[in-house]
């Protein structure tokens, strides 16, 4: 079914109990079809049915698949974060601890690999429709090596070296789940990946807060 795209319905945070409750029981239904036969077996009308929702009332919170699967990329990743919130990682410097963190989450995904294509798939279709929860995702994510660096006012080259440690992350779930790299091939490239993290870190700063290799920073 093709639907025209619709304005995202209205975030979590402003829902009724009642109106996330109904929210919970969509996720909960998209996920169990995910997981059981990956991107193509989440079809709006069978979340639908399976979640008690008329197939309309799915689409106001909702407008299409991919904001579906991205809300439980979402999901996911509140859940990681609040894991690792209860039990940090225990490397001893950010390069470690974020390495061990994004492994973590790896291990997770692996558990479920129809589920994470499901999700990696939709993130890799978005269009501008689904920018906002995109990244929303994407603030998740960043928030969490954030957290494992044990950063609370990242500089410009800090966040700059997690951007660049986030896209590594995405092209290595991307290659894994195409099985094209191992799971160590996977954990190599992240450790590789994150020793940025620290060369960020020791990166001097001139008087205008810009990084002496990086230049100065221009406003738009």
């Amino acid at each position: 079914m093709t639907v025209a795209a619709k304005s995202p319905g209205p975030p979590p945070t402003s829902l009724t109990q009642r109106q996330e409750a109904r929210r919970r029981r969509i996720l909960d239904a998209s996920v169990q079809l995910a997981g059981r036969g990956g991107f193509d077996a989440v079809q709006m009308r069978e979340v639908a049915e399976r979640s008690g929702v008329a197939l309309g009332t799915l689409y106001r919170y909702f407008p299409s698949k991919i904001h579906l699967l991205v809300a439980i990329m979402q999901d996911q990743l509140d859940h990681l974060h609040t894991t690792l919130r209860k039990r940090p990682p225990a490397g001893t410097g950010p390069a470690e601890r974020v390495a061990e963190t994004l492994m973590r989450a790896f291990r997770a995904l692996q558990r479920e690999p129809q589920l994470a294509d499901a999700m990696v798939r939709a993130l890799t279709f978005a269009d501008r429709s689904v920018s906002t929860e995109v990244d929303r995702v994407s603030q998740q994510t960043t928030a969490i090596i954030l957290d494992a660096m044990a950063v609370a006012e990242p500089t410009a080259a800090q966040l700059s070296a997690v951007r660049v440690v986030e896209h590594t992350w995405h092209a290595a779930l991307i290659t894994w789940l195409s099985g094209r790299a191992p799971i160590a091939q996977v954990r190599a490239d992240i450790e590789t990946v994150c020793q940025l993290l620290e060369l960020a870190e020791s990166e001097p700063a001139t008087a205008d807060g810009a990084t002496e290799t990086g230049g100065r920073n221009r406003s738009a």
